[in-house]
């Protein structure tokens, strides 16, 4: 790969920090490693951590990996990772729980995992309430994020904290739009005439033009439903949207895409990169991604024709004069649990190495790898360079094992002007005034871990039915018409509001 521009350390004029301004870390030790307050000396031999956590490129770090060598150095530890495929990730933490197998570190996949839960229950894990405190870098992690871990009011692990705002929602071909004389959408109606138009002129020239690839579908359903997933917050208790009319405005509307060929017709079984294969053959002109993998995939594309321009969108009302929406981010991806087994000092210097690699120097050794060795400083910028690549330096690694909440986060990638990075980075601060969670983030129902997943697989296979006409949505209508008289369906919206008021109660 050719050297590219990763991160400007200025601070850009619309007063949002960027990555370099990563949260202070404690004072560093004479040996280099940063330890935290009222942390003793660090001991002569290294603290032995074996680590279990995800990687999402390739091929993750070996055991000989710069970075994680450096690692080492700088927190005085030995350190064994076993790295896991993403897509399987999920499945092997539960195997592992259950083998009673735990990594002295592990990454869990959802504070809402039905097995760990238990665990901490039963005592297995560390509970960390206490000890956070001395950790600077981990209590700069969003108070919010904290709060949507916790465990009958207790932290039983760290969040891998992560952005609010920045990340996926719709992008669009705005070179497209100023070709056909179109403006920015502002509304579901809007993006439909948009979707219309890309069809029916294919400003690319290309036979079976379509507007939208589908990739992130689930977001017109949230557009519609003013709410990231099934669970909005209406006078301080939680309604299930997909029992509301709005979600059968969103079927209705994805029906009429359909029909009209302004999606694909084979949606249902297309593959990650057929979704992107749409978009960067001129075919589509609105995808669903963050800004900087948007960069990424679109970069060759952009490079052929740098007259091609993928523009982020800010937000989508469901209608003309509605509430703009864009999705806010869970503020982490996934936690980090210490097991009991781990006597309390070495948990302690766990805690500290994830500290060390959540804030400043650390936090830059985990995102851009190792100076003069990764990357350079030039002109007050980081240039990455090949080597980055091949030591798989990155979020897709070693952020997965540390939090890295910086605000840019999902705004820069590899070989991006600064001028479309600093348009991301005002677009992100546009999406943070408008913003909307998922008020059920970390809450769990009995009810829904025993039944929840053939309820959401029967909705979902009835959804993709009503869009592609197999059954009418007067079916849809009878279906929820059984939910809404069905006892353990019920069951679930209740024993999610009781969550639901205790974590307000606890505020």
């Amino acid at each position: 790969m050719k050297k590219f521009l990763v991160l400007s350390t200025l601070v850009v004029s619309f007063s949002l920090t960027v990555a370099c301004s990563s949260p202070p870390s404690s004072a560093p030790a004479k040996d280099g490693v940063t330890t935290a307050k009222e942390e003793t000396k660090a001991p002569a031999k290294p603290t032995e951590i074996k680590i279990m956590t995800d990687f999402t490129i390739t091929q993750p770090p070996g055991a000989d990996n710069p970075v994680l060598k450096e690692f080492e150095k700088r927190t005085n530890t030995k350190l064994t990772v076993q790295w896991i495929p993403g897509s399987d990730y999920a499945d092997r933490v539960n195997v592992a729980l259950a083998a009673g197998d735990i990594a002295d570190l592990i990454k869990i996949p959802d504070i809402t995992t039905a097995l760990f839960r238990q665990m901490v229950k039963q005592g297995a894990f560390w509970d960390l309430t206490p000890y956070i405190k001395d950790y600077p870098n981990l209590v700069s992690i969003n108070p919010k994020t904290w709060s949507n871990t916790k465990i009958d009011g207790k932290s039983f692990a760290v969040p891998a904290g992560r952005p609010l705002d920045g990340g996926g929602f719709f992008d669009i071909r705005k070179d497209w739009l100023d070709k056909l004389g179109l403006k920015m959408p502002t509304n579901m109606d809007e993006l439909y005439t948009v979707m219309k138009a890309f069809k029916e002129n294919a400003p690319d020239g290309k036979k079976d033009t379509i507007g939208f690839t589908m990739r992130g579908s689930a977001t017109i359903d949230e557009v519609f439903l003013g709410t990231v997933g099934m669970w909005k917050a209406v006078d301080g208790k939680l309604v299930n949207m997909y029992l509301e009319p709005e979600m059968k405005e969103s079927l209705l509307y994805q029906r009429k895409l359909y029909q009209e060929g302004l999606i694909p017709q084979d949606f249902p079984v297309l593959k990650e990169n057929q979704y992107w294969e749409l978009a960067t053959s001129g075919r589509a002109g609105i995808t669903n991604e963050t800004p900087e993998a948007l960069f990424r995939y679109t970069m060759d594309q952009w490079k052929k024709d740098p007259k091609v321009e993928w523009t982020p969108m800010i937000s989508l009302a469901p209608k003309a004069g509605g509430k703009p929406y864009v999705p806010q981010g869970t503020g982490m991806n996934g936690v980090l649990a210490i097991p009991k087994s781990v006597p309390e000092e070495k948990m302690k210097a766990i805690l500290n190495f994830v500290n060390y690699g959540s804030g400043g120097e650390g936090l830059d050794l985990t995102l851009y790898g190792i100076k003069d060795v990764h990357y350079t400083l030039n002109d007050g910028l980081k240039v990455s360079n090949d080597k980055a690549v091949a030591d798989s330096v990155g979020t897709a690694t070693w952020g997965k094992m540390f939090s890295t909440p910086v605000v840019d986060l999902w705004q820069y990638a590899a070989g991006m002007p600064k001028e479309t990075y600093q348009r991301n980075m005002k677009i992100t601060e546009e999406r943070a005034k408008v913003s909307v969670g998922n008020p059920a983030i970390g809450l769990v129902s009995s009810t829904d871990i025993k039944m929840g997943a053939d309820y959401k697989k029967k909705i979902a296979d009835m959804k993709t039915q009503v869009i592609i006409g197999k059954i009418t949505i007067e079916d849809w209508d009878k279906y929820m018409d059984t939910l809404k008289k069905d006892p353990n369906y019920q069951k679930i919206t209740e024993e999610f509001n009781v969550e639901y008021q205790n974590r307000l109660a606890q505020k």
